[in-house]
This record gives C-alpha cells, sequence and structure tokens, in this order.
C-alpha cells in the first residue's frame, strides 16, 4: 500500500471511530485510533499515516509527533470536504 492509499484508508477510518462535527468534519483521539484492532491490522505505522495525512493538509492535530499514552487525548480532525468534491461523491 502507498501513501496516498494509507491515507486514504486512516481518513475511512477516522470517518468510522471519529464523531461528525457541525461543519462536516470528524474527530477523534488518538488513543481511540491507537488502540482499535482494525487500525493496529491496517496501518503498519499509524503514525507516519498521520503526519503524511497532515502535511497533506486532510487532518489537523497538535503536536508533530504523537506517541501512545502520553498523546491519547489529542484530537484528531479530519477536515470536511469541500462542496464542490462532497456534491460529486454523493
Amino acid at each position: 500500500m502507498n501513501v496516498e492509499e494509507e491515507v486514504e484508508r486512516l481518513k475511512e477510518e477516522i470517518k468510522r471511530l471519529g464523531k461528525i462535527q457541525a461543519d462536516g468534519s470528524y474527530k477523534v483521539t488518538f488513543g481511540v485510533l491507537f488502540h482499535d484492532d482494525k487500525c493496529a491490522n491496517i496501518f503498519e505505522a499509524l503514525v507516519g499515516t498521520l503526519r503524511a495525512a497532515k502535511k497533506r493538509k486532510f487532518v489537523t492535530y497538535d503536536g508533530e509527533l504523537l506517541l501512545q499514552g502520553v498523546h491519547d487525548n489529542v484530537e484528531i480532525t479530519l477536515k470536511p470536504l469541500p462542496a464542490a468534491a462532497a456534491v460529486a461523491t454523493s
């Protein structure tokens, strides 16, 4: 799986595990993602995939490097789709 595929899978998992917000974004904590069995099986390097998604501006979170335990309560936000893209995918 290449980086783009992993980022797409991450977006799906954040939608599955997160809570939708009024603006269309989804929020989930790092601990929920890290401790989920399905995510553990999909992502060899969850932190690396999160960093790639952040670099591509799909997600936001505080800090650069998230560590299990220390950063379990850090919120990860999957940004909402732009209106044009949301219409095209529905």
